[in-house]
């Protein structure tokens, strides 16, 4: 049944398409996403929670729906806007389609609009808030979304972090806790493969892993403002704590985190990095990566915090990657996961190993 549909963003823009998935109206931050492929792996994201997500590549759900393939549970983008959804899906990766997939997380989706429209718009203006509208007035939406708070004003990250402590044994590997912040399905397994793992709430204070027997720290990935004031009374608090007594490494928030708990600064940028496609300069070489991030580490901010920029995105030049000058601290702003996306960069989790094993 075709359900008619609007995308509505805070600027006025009113977009109607045919919607799919589940039919209910839905408010939150718009963003987009550059990549071909990987649109399973992004709406199970935990990064995307309370973000409308919009895909640039106009055909989207032609391979289907896989398990094996997501990053989490359950669906986490607030909604789904795409130029085109493919109904029939390759028989590949078993035939099940993304229309049935979304309407069975409960997750509403919009297709048949311009993206490249709105997308180059987005580009223009920033980031905006929107909302996917069934069968409400559009105005009376409108109202509703240029009066509603940014989905960053709250703590997203408390919203897809473990609430409990899970333990991954591998006889014999060094021990890492895993403060989850949001961490995506594969760079656990990344860490399971090399490691003894300890996930970990976002809150958990630093009196707990003075507890434990650790050989290092990992942080995660995650959703929403780095600076939010409850990470910085709880996560970046216990890092501050830590930084220390452990190696540390990490990913994407991980590395915005890091930067705050040692006297940097953050901020919002205009409309992120999101796709598999990002060039990043290291060592003299030029890396493609996966990101999904809409704020950054300010490179002035790090003056006499002990942590150097080693990785720069080509494209704007912001930081993507920090390196301590004296402490065994590593961090990246793109996924060396990849998953969508190019492995180029997966060594940095051998990296982290070594220095565990005292090779660095």
């Amino acid at each position: 049944m075709v359900k008619q549909c609007h995308l509505i963003l805070e600027n006025g823009t009113i977009a109607e398409g045919t919607g799919f998935g589940f039919g209910k109206t839905v408010y939150g931050e718009v963003v987009f996403n550059t990549g071909m492929a990987g649109y399973q792996e992004s709406l199970t994201d935990p990064s995307y929670k309370g973000q409308i997500l919009i895909m640039s590549h106009p055909v989207i759900g032609n391979y289907g729906v896989d398990d094996r393939y997501t990053e989490s549970s359950r669906v986490q983008v607030t909604g789904f806007a795409v130029r085109q959804l493919c109904r029939k899906a390759s028989r590949m990766y078993g035939g099940r389609e993304l229309d049935d997939y979304m309407r069975a997380s409960e997750a509403p989706g919009i297709s048949e609009l311009d993206t490249r429209s709105i997308i180059i718009g987005i580009r223009e203006r920033g980031t905006l808030r929107g909302a996917i509208s069934f069968h409400d007035d559009p105005q009376e939406v409108l109202e509703k979304v240029r009066k509603m708070r940014y989905p960053s004003d709250s703590n997203l990250v408390a919203e897809v972090s473990t609430p409990e402590v899970l333990r991954y044994e591998n006889e014999g590997k060094k021990r890492v806790a895993l403060i989850d912040c949001g961490v995506k399905r594969s760079i656990v397994n990344e860490l399971t493969r090399r490691f003894s793992v300890v996930q970990v709430p976002w809150n958990t204070p630093a009196s707990w892993f003075r507890g434990e027997e650790l050989d290092g720290i990992f942080i995660s990935n995650g959703p929403g403002d780095p600076a939010h004031p409850e990470m910085i009374t709880n996560t970046v608090r216990t890092l501050r704590e830590l930084k220390d007594d452990y190696p540390l490494m990490g990913i994407c928030l991980g590395n915005q985190l890091l930067a705050l708990a040692f006297g940097g600064r953050t901020y919002k940028m205009k409309f992120g990095h999101r796709g598999v496609n990002q060039p990043v300069k290291h060592n003299g070489q030029v890396f493609i990566t996966a990101q999904n991030h809409g704020y950054a580490v300010d490179m002035e901010s790090l003056s006499g915090t002990g942590f150097i920029a080693d990785h720069i995105n080509v494209n704007d030049g912001t930081v993507d990657g920090m390196r301590h000058t004296e402490l065994p601290i590593m961090s990246v702003q793109y996924h060396p996961e990849a998953r969508s996306g190019p492995q180029d960069t997966t060594y940095l989790f051998d990296e982290f190993m070594d220095t565990l094993e005292g090779k660095h």
